[in-house]
């Protein structure tokens, strides 16, 4: 009897912890390729099963709808959108100062940290917008040294040394500068 409550508790314990790993919250970290058990690739309706939320139509931009457009957590969390092409995740944005990347990085930090927090891969230009001064904005991108992940980065944009939002995803998608317009 002792070993039968013992395997259930481990079980009970087990799905816990896996079913919390799945889901989609505010705490979920950005990856180069994803956030959470969200991956770029997955189709709208293989992220909502895996990250246990519904994702809804959010807009898109001048484009037509299969080639680009955006979709939201349904309620929370918020600040987290992905970008849709050609009828899959292409791009994660974020817009919250509650979501890190794996690595730490978010909104707020200064362009010094997120260099710190990737030596050697980040690869820094002007912000096409607010580029010059007072804002001085730059975009930091990381590029990876993996071969793997050669078509993957994550773009942080800053304003006045601080990251203000930031992206990953596949290429060209994570490069576009207005989203989907």
């Amino acid at each position: 009897m002792t070993l039968l409550i013992g395997t259930i508790i481990i079980f009970a314990v087990w799905v816990t912890s896996v079913s919390a790993q799945v889901q989609l919250t505010e705490r979920s970290k950005l990856a180069i390729n994803g956030i959470g058990p969200i991956r770029v690739g997955m189709t709208v309706d293989e992220a909502s099963r895996s990250a246990g939320i519904k994702l809804i139509k959010s807009g898109s931009g001048g484009m037509d709808e299969y080639q680009c457009s955006y979709v939201r957590p349904q309620g929370a969390p918020k600040g987290i959108s992905f970008m849709v092409a050609k009828d899959r995740i292409a791009r994660v944005d974020i817009n919250n100062d509650r979501t890190t990347t794996i690595a730490g990085a978010k909104i707020g930090n200064t362009q010094q940290q997120i260099i710190k927090l990737y030596p050697g891969q980040i690869k820094v230009t002007p912000h096409p917008y607010v580029g010059s001064p007072p804002q001085n904005g730059k975009y930091l991108t990381f590029v990876p040294k993996d071969a793997a992940d050669k078509n993957y980065r994550i773009i942080f944009e800053t304003s006045k040394n601080r990251v203000t939002r930031f992206r990953s995803g596949r290429l060209p998608e994570v490069e576009y500068i207005e989203g989907c317009s």
